[in-house]
């Protein structure tokens, strides 16, 4: 019998053939990636395309993105944003900013994308300190011991009505393992935490398998709650 990890690779296959049909600009980039030594960080293009439906569905005109890799998750955020509306996404390492881009242009997507190089948390503190109009929907995908720190500036850059994601926090089935208490699950598992006690707050998440193996994400909804911001 086959093992329920091929079959979830498969499966996967057959959602992106017949549901995502990637953009040839998003297949584009993911395979000139390929061709390099880095690893898959990017989103999947079924996980992709869900981004891209949830930012739609929340009709959102402004995305905050940590964590740009060559651009992927990117790409897809640009698309789903109405014309006028803008994603700013931070990446820390230069080459990645570089690429992505370069992606984005050719894509035709770089008046919606606005790409910062540099500590997520210190860019994430000076768009707080410049009063930047609060954020339709977050997506937080980078550096996983800095989620809990990540998620308390982002609800400063938020408003009632934001949609915060933060990925990969099954940790392939480590995140209720209290044994392993590295930096990467214990982080994750403060931030899942605090999201679950956060006032004005709701929040969910779901575990996810297929090319992207064994992981998941969380998915919140800020509501009337008192006001984030210093």
């Amino acid at each position: 019998m086959e093992t329920w990890q091929n079959a979830s690779v498969k499966n996967d296959l057959y959602i992106n053939q017949h549901l995502v049909k990637e953009p040839p600009a998003l297949e584009n980039a993911t395979k000139t990636i390929r061709e390099t030594n880095y690893p898959q960080m990017e989103v999947s293009p079924a996980q992709g395309k869900f981004l891209y439906m949830l930012a739609k569905m929340r009709n959102a005109k402004r995305v905050l993105e940590i964590g740009t890799f060559y651009g992927y998750s990117t790409m897809w955020f640009a698309k789903a944003v109405p014309d006028g509306g803008l994603v700013v996404s931070i990446e820390m390492t230069e080459k990645f900013v570089d690429m992505a881009q370069r992606n984005v242009s050719s894509a035709g997507l770089a008046s919606k994308v606005e790409l910062l190089h540099g500590d997520a948390a210190a860019l994430l503190g000076k768009l707080i300190a410049d009063k930047v109009e609060p954020f339709d929907f977050i997506f937080i995908d980078a550096h996983k011991p800095s989620y809990p720190q990540y998620l308390s500036l982002c609800m400063q850059l938020a408003k009632p009505g934001t949609v915060i994601c933060g990925d990969n926090v099954i940790l392939d089935g480590e995140l209720a393992n209290m044994d392993n208490n590295n930096p990467k699950a214990a982080s994750v598992r403060a931030f899942i935490e605090e999201l679950g006690v956060m006032e004005g707050v709701e929040s969910t998440a779901l575990q996810t398998i297929g090319v992207k193996g064994y992981d998941g994400f969380t998915l919140s909804i800020v509501g009337d709650a008192p006001s984030f911001r210093a």
